[in-house]
């Protein structure tokens, strides 16, 4: 082992540390990957920033661009309902396709954001039928993985390997050329769910309005202003209960007239009731203080909060995957003011809050219990930040350019079977048409590229680059050899795909393939065999991150909209993880031999 050995060594240990630790952002470890490669002489400059240049990113981003034309023109939006609308009231039936859908919208949009398309919908379908959350949005997100390895573009992975395997002189994957074992994956994965993991899924939410959901009913009190009370002759929004008493005001109840949003400007009177949420502690300290009389026998049940106004709203919203808020509480972004709307609980990490909310620091995957002005909820649905989940407004697509969207998709793919062009200049191409064709400008689609993901991509390939270079990625491929290539390459096939499965929990998909590939090729090269079902495999593993939450963003985003807890993922995500091994082991060989 040399020195460049070890240097490389070192730098795969410690940047897996940091993606484990999370004390980093995934991008930002990336980065530092990329910086330590130069600074220890692996690479020169101009190699280690060939990432940035490599046909495989551009493609990434690209992808990012096409899948928000067909957001924003209704495309994804019509078919999803469409194929829900099938599903009937059947708990399997709904299972099955929804999943399929999932599934099939994955194969030719990034897995994010088709989970996102359909989250709104499948929680609104399972209300209707009475269905918790819970139960359809694991499927969902697992399928969304899976259909991600239909096509070229379907996960960073499959993009990644294709390229790297043409950098090393092998005949890469073609566009369809992932799609038979990733049909075999994504039907596996809908008969396992319809079968057994949905009655290994939790069913935690109890049935009932948003308010029961979040339990918030246990911090509700109703209180009358009495004569002299300091709140009187001011709107609700300026007095200063929520940053002196840390209470959040739902309603106000004038002793005439219909209840009233907190927003609004009417100053409050004698006699006026008011909703508010919080501690008793913080309540008795403000009732004492400002002259507020609570209301004997109020029962939140008989006066439910999502029903009080007809006027006003109450809804579940979620950090967007691209959201700029991250880590910021509600008072630091001014919730209220910014987007006129009231959080009434936070769930994080599957626990409800409903107090301090304005300390409350929002992180992606929480999921909010926001009440207001019904037309607030039309402008938030347009905001990059939040996603509203409830079913959307097919309206608020630009539907007269949805023919532009498909047209363009269309011919994409069908360039890209055909081989016309490499498959970045296609893409490319494809997304410049949405942005000339109108369905979405240049700044939307700036918008919709999830720059976090292109920096860890970008940032990552010169490492794969160094171990090949130093014979890293031929010194372990010799060692996995050394362990397993005597029992057969089935077993090394096997390990490989747990390796990657594993490593995939941990630090992205797209990183894992950055490692995982170059090993790959040089075990088939060590063995004498096609490197063609190695890599598959890898690619294949890469898509299976179903035994963490922090696993992909797609389980981050449904986590807690579902009210999982953390080790609900593992004990659905095991079997299935076993399932795609054993497919992965009898399959792959079949379609591509060794």
């Amino acid at each position: 082992m040399t020195s460049d050995n070890i240097l490389v060594l070192l730098i795969m240990g410690v940047a897996i540390v940091l993606f484990v630790s999370e004390r980093l952002r995934a991008d930002v470890v990336a980065l530092l990957v990329l910086l330590a490669l130069i600074f220890s002489g692996l690479l020169t400059v101009e190699e280690a920033f060939l990432g940035f240049a490599n046909p495989a990113v551009v493609t990434v981003w690209a992808v990012f661009i096409i899948s928000a034309g067909l957001q924003v023109t209704g495309v994804a939006d019509v078919f999803a309902a469409q194929l829900l609308r099938l599903a009937g009231e059947s708990e399997v039936r709904l299972l099955f396709f929804l999943m399929l859908g999932a599934g099939l919208m994955s194969a030719v949009m990034n897995n994010t954001g088709a989970v996102a398309i359909l989250m709104p919908t499948v929680i609104s379908v399972g209300r209707k039928v009475d269905v918790s959350p819970a139960k359809l949005l694991m499927p969902l997100a697992f399928a969304a993985l899976l259909g991600g390895n239909m096509t070229l573009i379907g996960t960073p992975p499959n993009i990644l390997a294709a390229s790297i395997m043409a950098e090393r002189g092998i005949e890469p994957f073609g566009f369809f050329d992932f799609t038979p074992t990733g049909i075999l994956v994504l039907g596996a994965g809908m008969i396992y769910m319809m079968v057994i993991g949905r009655r290994l899924l939790p069913d935690r939410i109890p049935p009932g309005g948003l308010a029961q959901e979040y339990h918030v009913d246990d911090y509700l009190t109703e209180v009358r202003l009495e004569e002299g009370s300091g709140l009187i002759g001011r709107p609700l929004k300026e007095t200063e209960l929520g940053a002196r008493y840390n209470l959040n005001a739902v309603l106000v109840y004038p002793p005439l007239g219909e209840a009233l949003s907190p927003l609004s400007e009417r100053p409050l009177e004698e006699g006026d009731m008011l909703l508010v949420e919080g501690r008793a502690q913080d309540l008795l300290h403000a009732a004492e203080a400002l002259r507020l009389r609570p209301v004997a026998g109020f029962a939140p049940e008989t006066m439910t909060v999502n029903t009080a106004v007809e006027d006003l709203h109450m809804a579940e919203i979620t950090p967007g995957p691209n959201n700029r808020l991250e880590r910021q509480t509600l008072r630091e972004i001014d919730f209220r003011e910014r987007y006129g709307l009231s959080v009434i609980a936070v769930r994080h990490n599957s626990v409800d809050v409903a107090e301090r909310l304005g300390d409350v620091r929002v992180r992606f995957g929480d999921s909010l219990l926001v009440q207001g002005p019904r037309e607030k909820f039309s402008l938030l649905a347009r905001e990059a930040d939040w996603l509203v989940l409830e079913t959307p407004d097919i309206e608020q697509r630009r539907t007269n350019k949805m023919t532009l969207a498909i047209a363009v998709l269309l011919t994409v793919i069908v360039s890209a079977a055909l081989g016309l062009l490499h498959i970045s200049a296609l893409m490319l191409a494809g997304a410049l048409a949405m942005v000339l064709g109108g369905a979405l400008t240049m700044d939307e689609g700036y918008a919709a590229i999830d720059w976090k993901a292109v920096f860890l991509i970008a940032a990552m390939l010169p490492l794969g680059t160094a171990m090949e270079v130093t014979g890293t990625a031929q010194l372990i491929a010799d060692e996995l050899v050394g362990l397993t290539g005597g029992l057969g390459p089935v077993v090394v096939l096997a390990t490989l795909f747990v390796l990657t499965a594993l490593l995939t929990e941990v630090i992205s998909n797209a990183a894992a393939a950055v490692l995982l590939v170059p090993i790959a090729i040089d075990v088939a090269f060590s063995l004498n065999l096609n490197p063609q079902p190695f890599v598959m495999g890898v690619v294949i593993a890469a898509s299976t991150s179903f035994l963490m939450p922090i696993g992909h963003q797609v389980n981050v985003i449904i986590f807690g909209a579902g009210g999982y807890k953390f080790f609900d993922f593992a004990r659905v995500g095991v079997w299935l993880n076993l399932l795609l091994l054993a497919i992965t082991a009898v399959f792959v060989p079949l379609i591509w031999p060794f």
